[in-house]
């Protein structure tokens, strides 16, 4: 038995007939026309006490997909045991069909998670390693992962060989080549970021991965902060793992990731918990997570139509003209270090900026409580400074006293 509110039409969300007709303009004519964004911005409730920049870790639900998760909620309670022996599955099959074809793969390569780390720590988990193997990963991805790695090396006797992304690369062929230094005899799998999550840098997957292959190395990606925010294609990546977090730029709400795995590698994957009579080759023997909190899958549906309501291309194009409008206006700026590379197809809305003898715990308290903005420092890796992540309904008027602060606080010498 289906929950019917799955196939209800897009008239829960209502903008503002203006904001209607600039959705017909292209992606470029309102990158820039904040009279349209900050109609968008209606669509959130915000909390007045700080500026929120830090968007990356979770993205919160514009109020109409918020009033949609709670009709989910009181459904399923409604329900109860109903739902979860007769209609839980079958949903979550739909909704897993909706976000593989929002990838570009089919639905018998990709499930639901939790998160990304639950994803791609799987794969890590449960690889078929033998002693000796190598595994391959840069000291910019995120730790979750990086601590799996280390956990198998133990377990196993694998040997990780960590390389570290450049902040500012010349070229992709600079990327690549890193990576394919790396590659021995004895690498058997390759984990790279699609975005970088402390910096905001974008790798050329494609490329790494045909390098990759050429060597007959698997290839792993943590899309933790793509999806919904730059293009992803699982055909035209051909990755062999994607992993990545629907909570954050796909405003699901928190609690739902994604695993892609080609298919011809499934069978050979452990799963995390074990399946019920599952034949080897089935995506969804990796995706046995017991009772959990199914309302949150519900909500796939509606957040994938607010997505493709406002365009992919439109918001691609806002949130990589949020980010350069407030770099741009410090790249030149004494005293302030940008982490992220400035050419606008290596990034998009995340980067990082540090002060130059300023700890990034020390900036991010004080932007907080001195001008009221809300970051979070990272402070590894080579990349010293607060990330910034702004969203749809992110103002220039904002990212302006952000720009103020910045160059008070470079002032005063850190």
């Amino acid at each position: 038995m289906s929950y019917a509110a799955l196939s209800a039409p897009l008239a829960w969300l209502q903008l503002p007939a203006s904001a209607q007709v600039l959705l017909n303009s292209s992606p470029d004519t309102t990158a820039g026309d904040d009279a349209f964004w900050q109609q968008i911005r209606g669509s959130y409730r915000l909390k007045p006490d700080y500026i929120n920049l830090e968007n990356g870790y979770y993205n919160i639900l514009p109020t109409p997909l918020l009033e949609r998760h709670i009709e989910h909620i009181r459904e399923v309670n409604y329900q109860g045991s109903y739902y979860m022996r007769n209609s839980q599955f079958e949903n979550k099959r739909k909704m897993a069909s909706r976000v593989a074809e929002l990838v570009g793969t089919t639905p018998d390569q990709l499930v639901l998670t939790r998160n990304t780390t639950e994803s791609l720590d799987m794969i890590i988990g449960g690889y078929p390693w033998q002693p000796g193997d190598e595994a391959v990963m840069a000291a910019q991805d995120y730790g979750a992962m990086l601590d799996m790695f280390r956990q198998a090396a133990s377990r196993h006797g694998i040997k990780n060989i960590l390389v570290s992304v450049p902040n500012h690369p010349a070229s992709d062929e600079e990327i690549v080549e890193l990576y394919a230094k790396a590659i021995t005899p004895k690498t058997k799998l390759l984990m790279i970021c699609h975005m970088i999550n402390i910096s905001g840098q974008i790798l050329p997957v494609r490329k790494i991965c045909d390098m990759a292959h050429s060597k007959g190395v698997e290839v792993m990606v943590d899309g933790a902060h793509a999806i919904a925010h730059i293009p992803v294609n699982m055909a035209e990546l051909d990755c062999d793992y994607y992993g990545a977090s629907l909570h954050k730029w796909l405003c699901v709400p928190l609690g739902v990731g994604l695993l892609y795995v080609k298919k011809k590698n499934i069978e050979k994957i452990w799963p995390l918990l074990a399946p019920h009579d599952k034949p080897i080759n089935d995506i969804t023997r990796l995706n046995h997570l017991g009772t959990h909190p199914v309302h949150c899958e519900l909500t796939v549906t509606d957040s994938i139509e607010f997505f493709q309501m406002i365009g992919p291309a439109r918001k691609e194009a806002r949130l990589r003209y949020l980010q350069q409008y407030w770099t741009s206006r410090i790249a030149n700026e004494p005293g302030i270090i940008l982490n992220t590379p400035t050419d606008p197809a290596r990034s998009c809305a995340i980067a990082n900026v540090g002060i130059k003898g300023m700890k990034p715990a020390d900036m991010a308290t004080r932007l907080l409580q001195q001008y009221k903005i809300w970051t979070v420092a990272i402070d590894t890796a080579g990349i010293h400074g607060c990330r910034i992540t702004p969203n749809l309904f992110t103002t220039t008027a904002e990212l302006d006293t952000f720009v103020l602060a910045l160059k008070e606080m470079a002032k005063s010498g850190g």
